[in-house]
């Protein structure tokens, strides 16, 4: 395919990929047709890049069988890839969830394995490809964002050599002997070494990957750079002989908008209703929080059989604490799922069943989301925050607990197996499949004096502050940057200096193009989505 000129109409020197738009398509009971912005730590982060480059944002609009033409929404050009309900049927609810997503979590569920699935798979990255080389400038640059879209960076290098291309893995990277069970291990390696920088989110992450890559591949890695073979006799060569393109392989953790949590913590009236939850709960002595997506791989079910131990055994008064579960609704069409919700209900009816008293229940569960003012309202409140993921990229929830807390109080309790726990080494960490250690880590954040929960909550709090998804962002555009020079050209200009928040990314966008020292992008500061 012909790379563009510069004179070919709607195109863009900077396109984020993801499997879903920044953006929900809603319809009023009239039947009229509105978009509602999705502002989540990701989107936080690449707007000012997105609105400083004139950049397009290209996903699917989460709805079957619905087509849209590209539009534009808050200074974001959005370019929609229609799914057919086979697509979402085979390729998302199918591969991209039944098939990696349980294998990335080391297989705590089994993964199922479909050619037909894999062959959706594949249509549907091809789709994203096909969509993007047509409105990508030449010498642009894709970021490509998770898992489901995990071919398309091979697949744009084929069709676009000129292209920048990033990948970012939202979710963990399995040790080399669990990946090895996919049938197609090979083809996945290829499509994401088609990016010139792969992010993951632990050191451990990106340390799998690079075993997968000499494992199945046989390619030479050394430090964070992978020697891929090209047939390319311009290309430099390896130490044997061999032209070779250089893949960088790192982490870069995630974070969360850590100043729009803290600015909505200070509401007035979040606080109040901080208190309304507790009263609401009857004013226990301790109240404990588990915020989760119902998913297998956080830990619901082992953090529930720890706190109804804890009361059975008498080492907890039944009156002076309660749990507060969320479990916002997740993927209920897959049977895996329905069946857990069928679990954990089942569980929290029988400890309140059985040790609840009139006028007080254990576990106060509730299956479905709620606003940002509201979960933060929920953290206000919460003397103790249980992360206790089996498996997990990172967890923003536990950073999201740390930024509200601003009174330096509060406990998190926190999985060594999630990628928070890399940076958040304040907090009482724990394994979460043994419950004993989890009932013992439970009773000292109970009984843990004043000035140690202080003492722990400032220096987390210091470290999400320091490492905010600003922070993320900036740092994976700039190995980008170094490793294949960006050439998109910077409109000053569009920063909004009259915005109520000012900029905290003003140097984020200036990598994009190494003439323009004076650049600037300002942050149009959007309320952070929990991961």
């Amino acid at each position: 395919m012909a790379a563009p000129t510069d004179t070919d109409p709607d195109r863009y020197a900077f396109v984020v990929a993801s499997n879903r738009l920044p953006v929900d398509r809603v319809v009023d009971e009239d039947g009229n047709e509105g978009w509602r912005h999705s502002p989540g730590g990701l989107v936080t982060a690449l707007e000012p890049v997105m609105r400083a480059n004139d950049g397009a944002w290209v996903g699917w609009v989460g709805q079957p069988d619905v087509e849209v033409a590209p539009f534009d929404n808050e200074g974001i050009h959005i370019v929609p890839v229609p799914l057919s309900a086979d697509d979402v049927e085979e390729y998302y609810e199918g591969f991209s969830n039944d098939t990696l997503w349980p294998l990335y979590h080391d297989v705590i569920e089994h993964p199922s394995y479909h050619r037909d699935w894999w062959n959706a798979y594949k249509r549907v990255n091809e789709r994203f490809a096909d969509q993007i080389v047509e409105i990508v400038e030449q010498d642009g640059v894709v970021w490509v964002q998770d898992y489901q879209l995990q071919l398309l960076p091979a697949l744009l290098r084929e069709r676009r050599p000129d292209l920048t291309i990033g990948f970012f893995n939202h979710i963990p990277f399995p040790p080399v002997g669990i990946y090895a069970q996919l049938p197609w291990r090979a083809q996945i390696l290829d499509g994401l070494l088609g990016a010139d920088v792969i992010g993951f989110q632990r050191h451990d992450d990106a340390s799998d990957f690079l075993r997968a890559v000499r494992h199945i591949k046989g390619y030479t890695t050394k430090g964070s750079t992978i020697d891929v073979p090209v047939d390319d006799p311009a290309a430099p060569r390896s130490r044997k002989g061999i032209t070779v393109r250089h893949v960088e392989a790192r982490h870069f953790p995630i974070s969360i908008d850590a100043e729009s949590f803290e600015a909505i913590a200070h509401r007035p009236e979040v606080q109040e209703r901080a208190k309304e939850i507790r009263a609401s709960l009857g004013n226990p002595k301790t109240v404990l929080l588990g915020v989760d997506r119902l998913d297998y791989t956080k830990g619901i079910r082992h953090r529930i059989k720890a706190f109804g131990e804890l009361i059975e055994d008498g080492r907890v008064a039944v009156e002076d604490a309660t749990l507060v579960q969320v479990a916002s609704p997740s993927r209920e069409r897959v049977d895996t799922y329905a069946a857990l919700r069928d679990e954990i209900e089942l569980t929290v009816g029988r400890i309140n069943g059985d040790l609840g008293v009139i006028g007080h229940q254990p576990i106060s569960y509730l299956h479905h989301g709620y606003p940002r003012e509201e979960m933060v309202a929920l953290y206000l409140a919460a003397d103790i925050m249980l992360v206790t993921a089996l498996r997990d990229g990172m967890n923003l929830v536990a950073k999201e607990y740390v930024a509200t807390r601003s009174d330096n109080d509060g406990v998190l309790i926190l999985s060594e197996f999630a990628g928070a726990a890399d940076e958040l080494k304040q907090a009482v960490i724990v394994n979460p499949h043994d419950i004993g250690a989890l009932k013992d880590a439970v009773q000292r954040a109970i009984e843990m004096p004043r000035r140690e929960r202080s003492t722990r909550m400032r220096a987390l709090r210091k470290r999400v502050r320091e490492n905010d998804v600003a922070r993320w962002s900036r740092s994976f555009l700039e190995a980008l940057d170094r490793h294949a020079p960006i050439r998109a050209k910077l409109d000053p200009s569009a920063a909004d200096p009259g915005d109520q928040h000012v900029e905290q990314l003003q140097d984020t966008t200036s990598i994009f193009d190494q003439d323009a020292q004076t650049a600037r992008a300002a942050e149009d500061t959007r309320e952070a989505r929990g991961a």
